[in-house]
């Protein structure tokens, strides 16, 4: 493998391109989002309201910035709708969202770079090389979804990685991923089952 490429606001070049908050407009379930953050983030919310609150945000930081607000933890958000959420303006997190998120992202990554053949190509263009968020802010979700001050998941990068080999039609080994994106399947159906009738038509690809 090549040296680690890192990336992390959307403005750098070139590889800010891979960054959530980059606007590229993308198409997934029959909805535009002018932002992968955007599009990940409106199944978050549980109540529709908030939804269109976060996608009327001015900029997709400010999308992110909200959503955060929201209780995104392991535990499961019906065991907290009581406590921080009410209190946060009486809305909460939809239930499931600790697993259906990986899928849920990865599906939205899967769009942006196949509706987009620049940024497929500078993905692409990586080769083997291993990528990394190079996160700046050392919290929960900044460790899940990169690599703050040396510790963090890389779920982000990794997905990056999983997509290239994707399109690539290579395979890529990662058994922690695999399970992460296993375990959400089945909730992510159900919530996009709710929006339209036939869940294959909308479901993301796993494997």
């Amino acid at each position: 493998m090549q040296q680690a490429i890192e990336f992390y606001r959307a403005n750098e070049k070139p590889y800010g391109a891979f960054s959530n908050l980059y606007r590229r407009e993308i198409e997934i379930h029959g909805c535009q989002f002018p932002t992968v953050e955007h599009a990940y983030q409106s199944l978050k919310p549980r109540d529709p309201r908030v939804r269109d609150w976060l996608m009327s945000a001015p900029a997709p930081s400010l999308v992110a910035l909200a959503a955060h607000v929201l209780p995104s933890d392991d535990v499961d958000p019906t065991q907290i709708m009581g406590r921080t959420a009410d209190a946060l303006l009486g809305f909460h997190t939809r239930p499931g969202w600790s697993r259906l998120r990986y899928p849920w992202m990865l599906a939205c990554l899967r769009a942006k770079f196949e509706q987009h053949a620049d940024l497929r190509e500078l993905l692409l263009a990586t080769h083997d090389s291993q990528i990394i968020e190079a996160g700046r802010i050392d919290d929960d979700a900044g460790r899940r979804w990169g690599i703050v001050n040396g510790r963090g998941h890389n779920y982000l990068g990794r997905m990056l990685m999983r997509v290239r080999s994707q399109m690539a039609g290579t395979t890529l080994e990662d058994a922690d991923l695999d399970t992460r994106l296993q375990d959400g399947h089945a909730p992510l159906c159900a919530v996009l089952n709710g929006m339209i009738t036939t869940c294959d038509r909308v479901a993301p690809h796993i494997d």
